[in-house]
């Protein structure tokens, strides 16, 4: 029972691309099976690469949010970014698998049949691949607390650094399996058209590149990631805000904010007033501490705090502050 709640919780967007790439891969392996199109079978391939991975990545996802454990009392938000490191592995071997399909294609290219099978296939493989991209950005700028008022593809190619690890999978994966779809049309239509099949390689060849590209990006901000990364900015601010905004709060003498998986960690030293009672202090922290964590994106806080110094130390940011 406990697993059927943890695996409610997971990030809905690999699911659904999970789900949506297990579609797709049938129906291409069936296409490919009977036209015998090399590009056809690498768009199976990475069909298939992102089912596994984004399977992966939805169970990793459920895991990270099982509550701290004394043995782990900081949560088990990193594992999500080991799931995704498995998938970029997945990932790779299918791009190399891809990358030699193609090149035995262009050594000796074979003719395909079924020409308006491979092109209805294709067609409702991108359709789908989009639908889901466009469900993922619309993720992408929720996570991010992007402005919703503008464009949300725009919004969401602005803002992916901010969305969680999964989603950020996802949203990278269905761009990639959607342009190769579109290649592999182009590929088998192209082919077809000339009566020259190399290009049916060459199109399967640019599918295995592209796989290749998005193992390498995903698995550069995941091994960040696991490693223990400091929050973007954007976080960094709003949190500083949220200090300083209390009118008790003179300064932060310093602060740290620590990302794992898609919650942050935040630890900052404040300043207060000069002349507060132990117990003034006290509720002033507590008051902060509730505000920080009143984010959904906070996973814990803590706080210290200090009597002013008469020194200006956080200066990042400019806000305005109550006359109080």
């Amino acid at each position: 029972m406990r697993m059927i709640e943890l695996l409610k919780r997971g990030n809905r967007s690999s699911g659904l691309s999970a789900l949506g790439n297990v579609a797709i891969a049938i129906i291409k392996g069936i296409a490919a099976l009977i036209s015998g199109s090399g590009a056809m079978f690498a768009t199976m391939i990475h069909s298939i690469a992102d089912s596994l991975n984004q399977g992966m990545v939805f169970f990793g996802s459920a895991l990270a949010e099982k509550k701290p454990t004394k043995r782990f009392p900081t949560g088990y938000g990193r594992v999500v970014n080991l799931f995704v490191l498995l998938a970029v592995i997945v990932v790779s071997i299918m791009a190399y698998e891809t990358i030699l399909n193609g090149w035995h294609i262009i050594q000796d290219p074979q003719p395909s049949s079924n020409l308006w099978l491979m092109i209805i296939v294709m067609i409702i493989s991108i359709a789908i691949d989009g639908g889901v991209l466009l469900k993922v950005m619309k993720e992408v700028v929720h996570e991010a607390r992007a402005e919703k008022d503008g464009n949300f593809i725009v919004e969401s190619f602005k803002n992916i650094k901010y969305a969680q690890p999964p989603t950020r999978l996802v949203f990278y994966e269905d761009n990639v399996a959607t342009l190769g779809g579109a290649v592999a049309l182009i590929a088998i239509a192209v082919s077809h058209m000339t009566g020259n099949y190399v290009y049916d390689g060459i199109g399967t060849m640019i599918i295995g590149i592209l796989l290749i590209g998005i193992a390498i990006k995903i698995g550069y901000d995941n091994t960040i990631g696991l490693i223990g990364v400091a929050a973007p900015k954007k976080i960094e601010t709003s949190v500083a805000q949220i200090i300083l905004n209390d009118p008790k709060v003179v300064d932060i003498q310093k602060m740290r904010i620590l990302q794992e998986g898609g919650d942050y960690h935040v630890e900052a030293y404040l300043e207060l007033e000069k002349g507060m009672t132990l117990a003034d202090a006290d509720d002033v922290k507590f008051r902060v501490a509730e505000q920080i964590l009143d984010q959904s994106y906070i996973d814990d806080v803590f706080l210290g705090i200090i009597e002013s110094d008469d020194k200006q130390t956080w200066t990042d940011i400019t806000l305005e502050k109550d006359d109080k």
